[in-house]
C-alpha cells in the first residue's frame, strides 16, 4: 500500500485567513512587522500550486525570499522527498514535471530583476520598497496568458527603512492600498493587520519595543499605518504642496548642497540642487546617490553641471578632508565645507520658518526629499541624507537674508 503522503501547511491565524480566503483579482496587504504576511502568502502559494496553478513569488532581496521558500520548502517536503514534485534549491523552485504547475521564489527590486517569467498568481512582498515599474511594466502584462491574479504585500515604511527602497514615491503602496480602499468594481480588496494581531509573537515583546522606536516609527511598523508626516516634523506635505511651482526663473545663484557619505556604498549621499532668485529659494534637482565616496563624487560633479551652479557646499563633519579630496577627485570645481557642531533641528528650523513664510519653493516633485522633510521628527536618532542636503543647500544660498551667524556654527 502506498504511503500517503503529507502536505504540512500552517493553520493561518484570522488576519491570514481573510486575504487567504479573498477571490479579488488585485489584494494589497498592509501588515506590521511579523504580523505573518509572508508566511500566510507561503500557505497561499502552496494551496493554489496544488490546484495547478503557476505561482511567482518575488522579494526585493534574498533574505527577504528565504522565510517564504523556507515555508515552502516545509509544506511539500514529503511530496518532494518522493519525487511527486521536483525542487531546484539553485532557481527556487518546485513544479510538477512536464507540467505549466510551479512555484518559484525570486528576487525583484524593479522591473528588470523580475523579468524572463510569466504566472497564473504574482505575489510581491516587500512592495514598498520596489521600484514602481516591477508591476506596471513588467508584472501586469505577466499575467496574460491566464488572466492571473496579483497580490501585493507590504509594511509602511519608516524614514529609515525607506532609505533602501528601489522607489522614485515612497509612499507609492500606499497609494495603491487607498485605491483598492476606494475601488467599487470588486476586482480590488485591501486588507490591513497590526503585529498584534499574530498571536504566535511575544505580547510582551511588543509592548516592550514601544520604548526602542519612535512613536512615528511603531505607528508604520507594528501597527501598519500609513503615515504621511509625523506629528512633530518640521515640515507638512500641504505646505510643501502649496509652494511647489513647475518652472523656476533665472536665478543669481545656484549651489549643490552635499551630505557625504563616507562608507562604502551603504549609506546614501544626500545630493541636492538649490537655486535662488532675489528672495526667494528654489529646489531644483535632487541628485542623491547611493554608492562609493568616488561616485557619488562624480554626481555632484555631474549635477554642478547640469544646473550651471556657481559653487558646492559639504558638510564636513564626517571625513572631511577625505570628502575634500575625492570631489577634487572627480572634478575640480569651486566648493565650501562647512560644519555642523549643532543638531539637526538647530540647523533646519530656519529653513522651515523659510518655508512656512513662502520663500522656499520645489520646482516639480521631489517625492523621496519630501518625504524626508515631513516624516523626519527633531530629536529621532534617523540621520535623513536629503533633509541634510536640502538644509545645507538653502542655508548657503539665505546666507545673505538671515545672517551667517544664524545658519553657520
Amino acid at each position: 500500500m502506498a504511503k500517503e503522503i503529507k502536505i504540512h501547511l500552517r493553520n493561518p491565524h484570522a488576519k491570514q485567513r481573510e486575504f487567504l480566503d479573498s477571490k479579488t483579482k488585485r489584494r494589497i496587504i498592509r501588515a506590521g512587522r511579523r504580523g505573518g504576511k509572508t508566511v500566510g502568502m507561503a500557505i497561499y502559494a502552496v494551496e493554489m500550486f496544488l490546484a495547478g496553478r503557476r505561482i511567482l513569488y518575488a522579494a526585493p532581496t534574498q533574505d527577504q525570499v528565504a522565510t517564504f521558500w523556507f515555508e515552502v520548502c516545509e509544506a511539500l517536503r514529503e511530496a518532494v522527498d518522493a519525487n511527486v514534485f521536483t525542487k531546484n534549491e539553485t532557481n527556487h523552485t518546485i513544479e510538477l514535471a512536464h507540467t505549466k504547475q510551479r512555484i518559484r521564489a525570486k528576487t525583484a527590486w524593479n522591473a528588470d530583476t523580475l523579468r524572463g517569467d510569466y504566472a497564473d498568481v504574482l505575489i510581491l512582498d516587500e512592495f514598498q520598497l520596489m521600484s514602481e515599474d516591477t508591476w506596471d511594466t513588467v508584472g501586469a502584462p505577466m499575467l496574460l496568458d491566464n488572466d492571473g491574479d496579483a497580490i501585493f504585500i507590504y509594511t509602511p515604511p519608516s524614514l529609515r527603512s525607506s532609505g533602501v527602497s528601489k522607489a522614485r514615491d515612497p509612499r507609492h503602496a500606499a497609494r495603491l492600498f487607498k485605491q483598492a480602499q476606494s475601488d467599487d468594481s470588486g476586482r480590488w480588496a485591501a486588507f490591513h493587520f497590526a503585529s498584534h494581531d499574530n498571536p504566535h509573537i511575544s505580547k510582551e515583546a511588543l509592548d516592550e519595543i514601544r520604548s526602542d522606536m519612535t512613536a512615528t516609527a511603531y505607528r508604520q511598523e507594528i501597527l501598519a499605518e500609513d503615515v504621511d508626516e509625523a506629528p512633530g516634523a518640521l515640515w507638512k506635505r500641504e505646505l510643501i504642496e502649496m509652494h511647489r511651482v513647475a518652472t523656476a526663473p533665472a536665478f543669481d545663484r545656484v549651489v549643490i548642497g552635499v551630505d557625504p557619505s563616507t562608507t562604502s556604498g551603504g549609506d546614501e549621499c544626500g545630493i541636492i540642487a538649490g537655486g535662488k532668485a532675489g528672495d526667494t529659494y528654489y529646489v531644483i534637482g535632487d541628485h542623491t546617490l547611493q554608492g562609493p565616496p568616488i561616485a557619488w563624487a562624480q554626481k555632484v560633479i555631474a549635477a554642478f553641471g547640469l544646473h550651471e551652479a556657481n559653487h558646492v557646499v559639504y558638510e564636513t563633519n564626517q571625513g572631511g578632508e577625505m570628502v575634500a579630496q575625492t570631489l577634487k577627485t572627480a572634478g575640480d570645481v569651486p566648493m565650501r565645507g562647512v560644519h555642523a557642531s549643532r543638531g539637526k533641528a538647530v540647523r533646519a528650523e530656519p529653513i522651515s520658518v523659510l518655508t512656512e513664510n513662502g520663500k522656499v519653493k520645489f520646482v516639480g516633485d521631489f517625492p523621496k526629499l519630501e518625504n524626508e522633510l515631513c516624516t523626519w521628527e527633531p530629536g529621532s536618532a534617523n540621520s535623513p541624507n536629503r533633509l541634510d542636503a536640502f538644509v545645507w543647500a538653502i542655508t548657503e544660498l539665505s546666507t545673505r537674508t538671515v545672517g551667517a551667524a544664524r545658519l553657520y556654527h
